[in-house]
């Protein structure tokens, strides 16, 4: 027997979804948490000045959301301190513009004063100096603080009842419980379900990779 779209809606969302007493709806196995450190972006023209004419990236591991990847390279990271920060993950694949990803730690030690951003919103951020093997790349924006953000794929978003753009809260009952406000919620149809922090909002709940929290409804 051929069972419909909706059928099926339906079915993940029940499994998805709990009813209290006061009528509120939670999600019973929660949301997985990704903890995402530094790690920069490149645009295909800042790759060769890094690395070479020609050069590419070299995937090593597969991440969460299809056709995303952490790749073998490494870079260093400079801003306004000189204190550099070394061993900085490349994530592929190559942007239309490079950009880094850092915490609110990290830009202490850089002095560089990053805004929190949703990651390829890099108008006016700040400037950061980038250095490979092969030479050096001056960005004179592209250097932000990730913004509390849920990947969700349509039929996802659909069980949640929520909508590309939308921001809602977070629980989190870590070690140190705590609630996020104002999270982005992010559709797509290449993504799968998954909020990402960075590792300052990690620690600080003392969560990791895989916990999970629940939408405030």
């Amino acid at each position: 027997m051929d069972i419909s779209k909706e059928q099926i809606a339906e079915l993940v969302k029940r499994a998805l979804l709990e009813i209290d007493k006061n009528g509120n709806k939670e999600v019973k196995d929660g949301i997985p948490i990704g903890v995402s450190n530094r790690h920069i972006h490149l645009s295909k023209n800042d790759l060769e000045t890094l690395f070479g004419v020609g050069y590419e990236l070299t995937p090593i591991k597969e991440l969460s959301q299809p056709g995303q990847y952490a790749c073998k390279e490494q870079l260093t990271i400079i801003g306004p301190s000189m204190r550099p920060i070394e061993n900085v993950r490349v994530l592929g694949p190559v942007r239309r513009s490079s950009q880094v990803e850092i915490s609110m730690t990290d830009s202490y030690v850089l002095k560089v004063k990053p805004p929190v951003r949703e990651s390829g919103n890099i108008k006016d951020s700040a400037p950061i100096r980038i250095v490979g093997p092969k030479g050096v790349v001056e960005l004179k924006e592209g250097c932000i603080i990730a913004n509390r953000h849920i990947h969700m794929s349509p039929d996802e978003a659909k069980v949640f009842g929520l909508s590309d753009g939308d921001y809602v809260d977070i629980d989190v009952n870590g070690k140190k419980r705590t609630r996020w406000f104002d999270v982005q919620v992010r559709v797509h149809k290449d993504f799968r379900l998954e909020m990402h922090v960075d590792t300052d909002d990690a620690n600080s709940a003392g969560i990791g990779n895989g916990f999970l929290v629940t939408i405030v409804k």
